[in-house]
């Protein structure tokens, strides 16, 4: 059979940094032909990044894409790759756009090139466009009606991009129907919690469908809310695992496969879904006998928690670094919320680049701020304390605010003071709210929700509790001081506004809490489905209450990673003027 030396670059990209993924690009040719790949593939948009959004709807955009695309492919031609076949995602555009109402303006389309000797050899677009959770794609961009397949070294490989694999029909029966010996799939697939066993057997599955061996190409990295965990996966036509890469990590997977010869005669015409058969011959004859020498490997996976914990890291790590942000400031209460978060911190920019500020009131406890200084021994992130009494009194005197005005003064004052500092010293402020609190909106607006990215606002409050306990674990394993103080772990949660507040007074239970959540704002169950499964009628529907009315804080919530398969963002999209209400009288 003949031999083919596979590259996959799993790797991360900015979006509209042109230049910056190109030299990307470059670096990363330059590394599997050292290696002597004979193919070498990137991931879906990563000229370009992913997603652009409304940037695809910009024509100069698309252009300058086009332009780098082309340039890219002199290039690498100009630094002796010219005969080494290069898959690259990129943002492109219909040649013959057909104006017409509710088709993007300019008709880009998600597409991929190979290139070869310097030039364009060929180039196709997503087939399937998804329009569900966070993508857009039938808004932004038009379908590809193709089916790639170019000829390397007597193998005919079948191209493929993202959603062509996961919606049935399409690409994959047209790649047997092609006769591919290799079905190739370049993937950005954003990180959301266990998608990597449902993408595992989706890969397994479509090869099977395909009838032949599959490489499935993910990106790794963040951009904005999203977070990619790489995850790339190759497997043969029988489903078995070849290969598979690590998760949240940079990298190259090259290995050794034996395919099947192309037919003599060159697959053409229309095949499953009304795809065309575009077919390109870059080199006809198989490559001279040799031994196989690399096999890709295979990563262990991490564990639930520490794949989780890892997003959350990757996720902090490159909005700071894309948006050119080197230090971070957070407020410590001694709380378990704002302890996670700058533990996350520490692991993502180091710790030397975390600020922390405790701003305690007449109403903080002596062991809250004791935990709060704790923590920063143990991190060694840079702490200071700057009491808020004396402002607090001053507002008292002018205002005279009781009752719940006077508790969500405290947290102003300390969203004011944060933001005086960021300003100043130019670090960004994270906010600490977890997923349970937005949901029902347990937060001050302009209090605790000022800052530039909420590092765990996709995390229900229980969650939070076992990522600290696990991070402890982890630092214990490995030899180190646990980092989260085991007050800030066992104590009852408290926003410490008035005399021996815990949040319990005004909430359920957090494991009962969250699990109603996860059904209501996860699920989009309603309240009698809710209720039939188990839980107080009465306790449902003050909740579901809670979360309805709460749509307008959340909306002025800053970004935050998104790690379950439906947050709050793009993901869950209800109008915040609405009296519809899931209770009895509905």
């Amino acid at each position: 059979m003949p031999q083919l030396r596979l590259a996959l670059n799993q790797i991360d990209a900015t979006v509209g940094d042109l230049a910056g993924n190109s030299e990307s690009i470059l670096h990363w040719t330059r590394h599997a032909a050292e290696q002597g790949a004979h193919l070498v593939a990137f991931p879906e948009m990563v000229l370009t990044g992913y997603p652009v959004e409304d940037l695809a709807l910009r024509s100069s955009f698309v252009e300058a894409s086009r332009r780098a695309l082309r340039a890219l492919a002199v290039r690498l031609a100009d630094e002796g790759f010219g005969e080494l076949p290069v898959v690259v995602g990129y943002l492109d555009r219909s040649e013959h756009p057909a104006v017409r109402y509710g088709q993007p303006a300019g008709s880009p389309r998600n597409a991929a090139a190979v290139l070869h000797r310097g030039r364009v050899a060929l180039n196709f677009a997503k087939h399937h466009l998804p329009n569900y959770g966070v993508f857009d794609e039938f808004r932004y961009f038009v379908p590809g009606d193709s089916m790639p397949v170019v000829r390397v070294h007597g193998i005919d490989v079948a191209l493929a991009i993202c959603e062509d694999l996961w919606q049935d029909g399409g690409r994959v029966p047209a790649a047997r129907a092609a006769g591919a010996g290799l079905l190739l799939s370049v993937n950005a697939s954003p990180y959301e919690r266990d998608k990597d066993d449902t993408r595992l057997e989706l890969v397994r599955r479509r090869a099977r469908e395909a009838g032949c061996t599959t490489a499935y190409l993910a990106m790794t990295g963040g951009q904005d809310e999203l977070v990619f965990d790489g995850d790339s996966i190759v497997v043969g036509k029988d489903g078995e695992v070849i290969a598979r890469a690590p998760q949240f990590s940079e990298g190259t997977v090259i290995l050794d496969l034996d395919l099947p010869a192309a037919s003599a005669e060159a697959p053409s015409g229309v095949v499953a879904d009304g795809l065309r058969i575009d077919h390109v011959v870059l080199s006809e004859e198989p490559l001279p006998a040799y031994e196989p020498e690399l096999a890709g490997g295979y990563a262990e996976r991490l564990d639930d928690d520490e794949e989780l914990y890892s997003a959350l890291v990757v996720g902090l790590r490159a909005y700071a670094a894309k948006n050119g942000f080197s230090s971070v400031l957070i407020g410590l209460s001694g709380g378990i919320d704002s302890a996670l978060v700058a533990v996350i911190a520490c692991d993502a920019l180091g710790a030397d680049n975390v600020y922390g500020l405790s701003m305690p009131s007449k109403y903080s406890s002596d062991h809250s701020k004791g935990d709060a200084a704790e923590l920063a021994r143990r991190t060694g992130l840079n702490f200071r304390t700057v009491p808020i009494e004396p402002m607090f009194d001053a507002y008292m005197d002018s205002l005279g605010l009781t009752g719940l005005a006077e508790e969500n003064l405290q947290s102003r004052l300390r969203g004011t003071m944060l933001m005086a500092v960021s300003n100043q010293e130019g670090q960004i402020v994270l906010a600490p709210g977890n997923k349970s609190e937005l949901a029902v909106g347990y937060s001050t607006l302009y209090g605790d929700s000022v800052g530039a990215y909420g590092p765990i606002k996709d995390v229900y409050k229980t969650s939070v509790f076992r990522l600290a306990k696990w991070r402890n674990r982890a630092a214990e394993e490995r030899g180190q001081t646990p980092p989260i103080p085991e007050a800030s772990i066992t104590k009852p949660p408290s926003a410490e506004l008035r005399p021996d507040q815990v949040d319990t007074d005004s909430l359920p239970d957090y494991d009962v809490l969250d699990r109603i959540l996860e059904l209501y704002v996860d699920r989009d169950q309603g309240r009698d489905a809710i209720v039939a499964a188990g839980f107080d009628d009465a306790l449902v529907t003050r909740t579901l209450r809670m979360v309805d009315t709460a749509e307008y804080k959340r909306r002025q919530y800053p970004p935050g990673t998104k790690i379950s398969p439906k947050g709050f963002g793009k993901d869950r999209r209800l109008p915040i003027t609405n009296r519809w209400r899931e209770s009895p009288e509905h």
